[in-house]
C-alpha cells in the first residue's frame, strides 16, 4: 500500500497506508490482536478476507494474538450452541493456513479471566449513549436471533476493547465497517491514561484491502446463510457448492462487480486462488458461459486449497497437539493478561 496526498482519500486508509511502510521497517514495534467468533466454519470469505493477512504479519515478524471470542457468541443468541465443535474446527484451520504456535498467541475468552476483568473499568470510562450510538452495536441488534436484547449486546465494543488492551496490541486489522469499534477502544485507552496514568497504547486500524467476495446466492457471505464454501470442505463438496452458485443469463462471461455481482464474485474467486487479475480471468473464459466459469473457479479453489486440505486433515489426526496449542495459548495469554491487570489497580489504586 502506497502512502497518499490525496486529499479525496480517507484519514484512516493513509494512515493504513503508513502503517504497512512501518511494518515493513519495523516489524516488532507492533503487537496484533485479532480472532473470530467461534459460531461456525470458516469459509473462503474469512480466508482472502482475514486469514491470510495474520500469516503474513505474523511471517513479517509482528506478534500476533488470535482470539476465539467464545464470550462474544453470546452477544447475540440465546446459548453457546456446539461450541467445543466450532472452537477446534477454528484451531484446525489456523494451523492448517500456517498460524504458527512458535510466533502466534490463540486463546479463548474463557480461559483468561484477567481479560475479562477488565471489563468492568473499561465499562466506567465510557456512556450509554455511546454504547447506542456504536453503528455495528445497532446493526447486530437489528439481525440478532434474541427475542430481546441483552445487556451483553451494549458491552460487546467495550469487550473488544478489553480483548485489544489486555495485550497493549497497537495495531488491529480491520474492514472499514469495525472502525467505530476501534474508535471507542481507543477513547477507552485514552480516558484511562487520563484518568489514572499512561498504561494503555492507543491502536491503530490497518485496514484490509481485501476485496469482498460473495457467497454462492450473490449475497454476503456469512456462516449462517449457508451461503459459504467452508475451508474443511472436500473438493466434492466445493465442486457442488460452486454448481449450485448464482450467476445470470449473459453466456459472455465479464467482471463487473456492480451490474454483475454472481458472476463477478466468482471470477474474482477464480483469480484470487490463480493470483491473477479478475478481468483477465474472465476474459480467458470468455464465451464459456456460467458452466466454463463454475469448471474455472472450481478446479482453482481446489488446487489451492489441497495443501491446506491436506494439513487440515493431518492435524485432525492428533487433536492432542491440536488442544495442547490452545492450553499453551492460553497460559501465555493469561500471563500477559494478569501482569495487565496489575498495572491497571496499581494505577487505580485498587487492592491486588
Amino acid at each position: 500500500m502506497t502512502v497518499t496526498t490525496d486529499p479525496s482519500v480517507s484519514p484512516a486508509v493513509r494512515r493504513s497506508a503508513e502503517l504497512e511502510q512501518q511494518l515493513a521497517l519495523d516489524p516488532a514495534r507492533f503487537r496484533v490482536l485479532t480472532g473470530d467468533r467461534p459460531t461456525g466454519a470458516l469459509h473462503l470469505g474469512h480466508y482472502f478476507g482475514t486469514l491470510r493477512n495474520r500469516v503474513r504479519l505474523q511471517d513479517l515478524g509482528v506478534e500476533v494474538f488470535v482470539l476465539i471470542a467464545d464470550y462474544q457468541v453470546l452477544t447475540d443468541r440465546d446459548v453457546a450452541e456446539r461450541l467445543d465443535e466450532h472452537v477446534e474446527g477454528l484451531l484446525l484451520d489456523y494451523l492448517a493456513i500456517g498460524v504458527d504456535p512458535a510466533r502466534s498467541t490463540v486463546f479463548n475468552h474463557s480461559a483468561v479471566p484477567a481479560l475479562n476483568q477488565l471489563l468492568l473499568p473499561f465499562l466506567s470510562l465510557v456512556s450509554v449513549a455511546e454504547l447506542g450510538r456504536n453503528p455495528t452495536v445497532k446493526d447486530e441488534i437489528a439481525h440478532s436471533r434474541q427475542s430481546a436484547v441483552s445487556g451483553l449486546m451494549y458491552t460487546y465494543p467495550v469487550h473488544q476493547a478489553a480483548d485489544i488492551l489486555f495485550c497493549k496490541g497497537n495495531l488491529v486489522p480491520v474492514g472499514q465497517d469495525q472502525l467505530p469499534h476501534l474508535e471507542l477502544t481507543r477513547t477507552v485507552a485514552r480516558r484511562f491514561n487520563e484518568r489514572y496514568g499512561a498504561v494503555f497504547p492507543e491502536p491503530d486500524a490497518l485496514l484490509s484491502a481485501a476485496p469482498l467476495l460473495l457467497g454462492t446466492d450473490a449475497t454476503k457471505m456469512s456462516k449462517s446463510r449457508g451461503n459459504s464454501i467452508a475451508l474443511g470442505a472436500d473438493a466434492d463438496e466445493t465442486a457442488r457448492l460452486i454448481k449450485g452458485a448464482t450467476t445470470d443469463a449473459d453466456r459472455y462471461v465479464t467482471y463487473d462487480p456492480e451490474s454483475r455481482p454472481g458472476v463477478s464474485s466468482l471470477v474474482l474467486l477464480a483469480a484470487l486462488c490463480l493470483d491473477r487479475d479478475p478481468h483477465t480471468v474472465a476474459e480467458e473464459i470468455g464465451n464459456a458461459g456460467a458452466a466454463g466459469l463454475k469448471r474455472t473457479v472450481t478446479e482453482a479453489v481446489n488446487t489451492h486449497l489441497a495443501p491446506v486440505r491436506a494439513r487440515r486433515a493431518e492435524y485432525a489426526r492428533d487433536m492432542g497437539y491440536v488442544r495442547e496449542v490452545l492450553r499453551a495459548g492460553n497460559e501465555r495469554a493469561t500471563a500477559v493478561a494478569e501482569a495487565t491487570l496489575d498495572e491497571v489497580r496499581e494505577a487505580m489504586g485498587t487492592p491486588r
